[in-house]
């Protein structure tokens, strides 16, 4: 079908792309995103989180470690890069949880969650990109699941790599 870029920034590309739907040729607008990946970090039986400023939706979260994919990126090398920049942790491996789309219905971002396999702190610590502003905290499963629960994480990555942590625990 047809497709037409019509934006280019720094973060994704828009387009509008013709389609057929019951026959009928409409329209979509389609945000083409390189992805991202996401770190769950257990040490200790503590979880590893980080805290930013969103300024799409204005205000701060709580998340896993994290961070978008440049194009052609390998998700595993962003995985192990991120990792170091936001928490100045490293990992012997990084084990796949899943990939998953954010919003499909209008955006082709993927996200690859991965537990990080034997934690430690990084000999060298990575710094974080000029315009992050983020704080790390260590919480256990049990708060991280209330704060699913009483809505202070709100984040899909970062709720769905808690509750593989609390299916995997039990």
């Amino acid at each position: 079908m047809k497709e037409k870029e019509i934006y280019q920034g720094v973060i994704f590309t828009l387009t509008q792309k013709q389609v057929m739907v019951n026959g009928m040729q409409v329209q979509r607008d389609i945000i083409h995103h390189p992805g991202g990946v996401g770190i769950l970090l257990i040490h200790a039986n503590k979880l590893l989180l980080v805290s930013q400023m969103r300024p799409a939706i204005d205000q701060k979260t709580i998340e896993i470690p994290a961070g978008k994919l440049e194009y052609g990126e390998d998700p595993y090398e962003a995985g192990m890069r991120e990792l170091n920049e936001e928490t100045g942790f490293t990992a012997k491996k990084l084990k796949p949880i899943l990939t998953m789309v954010s919003t499909p219905g209008f955006c082709d971002e993927k996200i690859w969650i991965y537990e990080a396999i034997d934690p430690a702190p990084a000999k060298i610590k990575l710094d974080c990109d000029p315009d992050e502003d983020i704080e790390t905290m260590w919480i256990d499963l049990a708060t991280a699941q209330k704060w699913i629960q009483d809505g202070k994480i709100i984040d899909a990555k970062t709720i769905l790599a808690i509750q593989h942590a609390l299916l995997e625990r039990r």
